[in-house]
């Protein structure tokens, strides 16, 4: 048998609909609305028919709430930096210098010179 959905009480059901209601981000509403569903004793698998969301994600979305309360809720893609740069700022400037002139071999640089010189760049640094 299946463990029971267990959903933090972060916020009452009532809240839950009114942040529903009160959103103005599409995807924050979405998720307000599949939390809410599941708070009036909804089962994923309903919620996911009547919101056209998968049980998976309902699922993903219900251990971010879980853990993370509101802040788990919402389009996090915006707060998320990325992936560091290869360089940092010191190693883009000396690139950057590097590239005003020609290449050692007298040539036009061109991709795989620069990413050979990011190599030993980046090599020496971390070495």
């Amino acid at each position: 048998m299946p463990k029971k959905l267990s959903l933090a009480q972060h916020l009452s059901p009532k809240e839950l609909r009114d942040k529903y209601r009160n959103a103005r981000n599409v995807i924050e509403k979405s998720h307000y609305q599949i939390i809410w569903l599941l708070s009036t004793s909804k089962t994923p698998k309903q919620v996911a028919e009547m919101t056209g969301y998968s049980q998976t994600w309902i699922y993903q979305l219900i251990n971010r709430y879980n853990r993370q309360g509101e802040k788990g809720l919402g389009d996090l893609r915006a707060s998320n930096r990325g992936k560091e740069p290869l360089l940092n700022d010191i190693q883009q400037g000396q690139l950057h210098q590097v590239l005003t002139n020609p290449a050692s071999d007298g040539g036009l640089w061109n991709g795989r010179k620069v990413a050979e010189w990011m190599s030993e760049i980046t090599c020496l640094i971390e070495f």
